[in-house]
């Protein structure tokens, strides 16, 4: 099946008082239609700024792109200017942000921002446009919807703000979603709500999703394929059944043996010791080298490259058998 998205090499720095910080380093990773690629990692690892620079949203400056490709639909994406990449955000490739409270306009009902964005990017009458965000909001489980339309977003809860969030990203039928950790702050029945929505508009409409989470419950139960990322880096990626069933990079292995399990013994949970590195100041050889429990003198000094050691299945490790 082909891709519709490839990354190449992906190269996001930012222009900071101590230096550069390469906060995507080199990332590479193609996203197939109707595929759930999902993209782990801890917090600063590079994910977010990844989704932002495919939607060309990295503030420039102090953000700037210091190479590689964004290739959609055969057109490098880094390459338009802001007006054809204003025709691709939000109509072809569309993000649900992490807070939907600092990404929705305080001072506009809800129904003001999805008729906005309905008639920028499709035309047509205001009333029109108006049903249509009716629609969309009845679409992803918002009761009352003609009524909510005249709501603001401090008068509804944080789950239906997510999934007005939703629908505003669901209002041109983009054909890649981007959801950045998209069931952030909710309790655990809303997040499922959610999570299950995604699943199951992604199933009807045909989408293809890439989903940045922290929840290896939410990769296992929605997702096709892996990305994992350590300190701006892909480390590991495959398909998620491999990536369950034999992880190869060591950070996998610590971020899969952290997850608590029902029916095992009262232990403390297994920790990665040590801290990233910073994106100023990333290590000369493996970045996690200095939490490594495997590191010698080589992963020291040569940044291992990513490698296929399985089909389909690659690692950027020294010590895969």
């Amino acid at each position: 099946m082909e891709n519709i998205i490839e990354v190449n090499n992906l190269k996001t720095y930012y222009a900071t008082e101590s230096g550069t910080a390469r906060a995507v380093d080199g990332v590479s990773f193609s996203i197939r239609r109707n595929m759930t690629l999902g993209v782990v990692g801890e917090s600063g690892c590079g994910k977010s700024v990844t989704a932002l620079s495919i939607m060309r949203l990295v503030p420039h400056p102090p953000g700037y792109f210091a190479g590689g490709e964004i290739t959609w639909k055969g057109r490098d994406l880094l390459k338009l200017s802001e007006n054809e990449m204003r025709r691709v955000r939000g109509n072809e490739i569309s993000m649900i942000f992490q807070e939907p409270m600092t990404s929705l306009n305080p001072v506009f009902t809800c129904g003001d921002q999805i008729t906005e964005q309905l008639m920028l990017h499709t035309g047509g009458d205001r009333k029109i446009a108006r049903d249509k965000a009716a629609e969309l909001l009845h679409m992803v489980g918002i009761p009352s919807p003609r009524e909510r339309l005249d709501a603001y977003p401090h008068e509804l809860s944080g789950g239906m703000r997510q999934r007005v969030m939703i629908a505003m990203a669901l209002s041109c039928g983009p054909e890649l979603l981007i959801a950045d950790e998209p069931t952030t702050a909710l309790d655990v029945t809303v997040q499922a709500q959610i999570l299950e929505l995604i699943g199951s508009l992604q199933a009807s409409k045909g989408m293809a999703v890439m989903l940045i989470t922290h929840d290896f419950g939410v990769v296992a139960e929605l997702c096709d394929e892996v990305v994992v990322m350590y300190a701006s880096k892909v480390v590991e990626k495959a398909g998620v059944n491999a990536i369950f069933a034999t992880p190869l990079h060591p950070y996998t292995q610590g971020l899969l043996r952290s997850i608590p399990r029902i029916g095992e013994t009262r232990e403390r949970l297994h920790a990665i010791e040590g801290n990233v590195p910073t994106a100023v100041s990333m290590p000369r050889g493996c970045r996690f080298s200095n939490r490594c429990p495997l590191a010698d003198k080589r992963c020291l000094e040569e940044e291992p490259p990513l490698l296929e050691h399985a089909p389909a299945h690659f690692a950027a490790c020294w010590k895969v058998p």
